[in-house]
């Protein structure tokens, strides 16, 4: 993987939507700080986030969280929880495990990982030191 001269962060990149305040983001980007190790295979220029909640603090209430990176399909997920910490939690961890599904499913089927899986020592063995060949003839 090659290294991104400006890494995406939570802190650089999200804006907060309706039923946040500007107030509210420093502490929304503390909750999301996890993320940025998801992020930081992306360019901060090409990745915005942005949550929002509807209804905040009523019954009921729905926090987003939408992710939109270059190069691929926007990423949104919800929570219904009712407690607003809990929701912003949910909401984070989700976006966590889907941005990994879709690395995983852009990744070459045959990775690295399995690149490294050492071959069977027989093989190469056997074509150092060739057994005697017995032909038909001879035995």
């Amino acid at each position: 993987m090659s290294a991104v001269a400006n890494p995406a962060t939570v802190a650089e990149c999200l804006r907060v939507g309706a039923g946040f305040s500007q107030g509210d983001r420093n502490w929304i980007a503390e909750q999301f700080g996890t993320l940025d190790a998801r992020l930081a295979s992306f360019h901060a220029d090409a990745t915005e986030l942005e949550v929002s909640v509807k209804d905040r603090e009523a019954r009921g209430q729905k926090v987003t969280l939408e992710c939109w990176i270059a190069g691929r399909q926007k990423i949104v997920t919800t929570s219904a929880e009712e407690d607003l910490h809990a929701a912003l939690n949910d909401v984070r961890d989700d976006l966590r495990r889907r941005l990994n599904d879709a690395k995983t499913r852009q990744e070459p089927r045959h990775n690295k990982h399995l690149r490294d899986v050492p071959q069977p020592q027989l093989e190469a063995d056997e074509s150092e030191n060739p057994a005697p060949r017995a032909d038909a003839e001879t035995a």
